[in-house]
């Protein structure tokens, strides 16, 4: 149980959704060998969003094995522009087939290395902003993308609720209160930005969805 909805709540809404079909494969993947990717009630619910904002060039942080990046693209009718970021070598290189497998290579660009240092050097405007990275950094992410993305533009912050433990200290687990008091402040600071529209939204693992209302302070 992840702590956020009741255990049968939670169990109905995942028995009742369909699996992305073409996407079924990387989910197995993923489950085998336990590389995180967003729950399928979140890739339903950003997929719906994506079909309604319909942006044109999406940044994200934390590729993984590139199941996000693909899931945008095709909710987009591969009409867009993904650049992706991520650390790891082996999550690369796996995201990287992924990505040629769909024959996306001219639509997802993985830039390779430490986020904090990438995303300086990424360049130009972005409709949505993905972050979906190390949970105790989204605030210093935050801080780097902001200027990036467009007035009427969507920032998606996956994980938030962290299985429950940024919501309540009884699901507190001692090793992560560091990441918990970074994300409660994190959380505190967006929804307290008079330049954007922030809604909790309690699926999956937890999302932040805002809206940027103007330009940035």
């Amino acid at each position: 149980m992840s702590n956020i909805v009741n255990e049968l709540v939670e169990k109905y809404i995942q028995d009742t959704l369909k699996s992305e079909i073409h996407l079924s494969q990387m989910e197995e993947y993923a489950k085998e060998n336990n590389v995180p990717i967003i729950q399928k009630e979140v890739a339903k619910f950003l997929k719906v969003l994506l079909k309604t904002h319909r942006p044109k060039r999406i940044l994200e942080v934390g590729t993984a094995i590139g199941y996000s990046s693909i899931l945008f693209a095709s909710s987009l009718d591969n009409k867009c522009e993904i650049i992706t970021i991520e650390r790891n070598e082996n999550m690369i290189k796996k995201a990287g087939e992924n990505i040629e497998l769909f024959g996306l290579n001219t639509n997802i660009t993985i830039l390779e290395g430490d986020a904090e240092e990438k995303l300086k050097e990424v360049t130009g405007e972005f409709d949505m902003i993905f972050l979906d990275a190390a949970k105790g950094q989204y605030k210093l992410f935050y801080d780097l993308v902001i200027d990036k993305l467009k007035v009427g533009g969507l920032l998606i912050s996956d994980n938030i609720l962290y299985k429950g433990m940024v919501a309540s200290d009884e699901f507190l687990v001692k090793r992560k209160k560091t990441i918990v008091k970074r994300m409660r402040d994190y959380l505190e600071y967006i929804c307290s930005c008079d330049y954007l529209d922030t809604s909790l939204i309690p699926i999956g693992d937890g999302v932040a969805l805002s809206y940027k209302n103007g330009e940035s302070k």
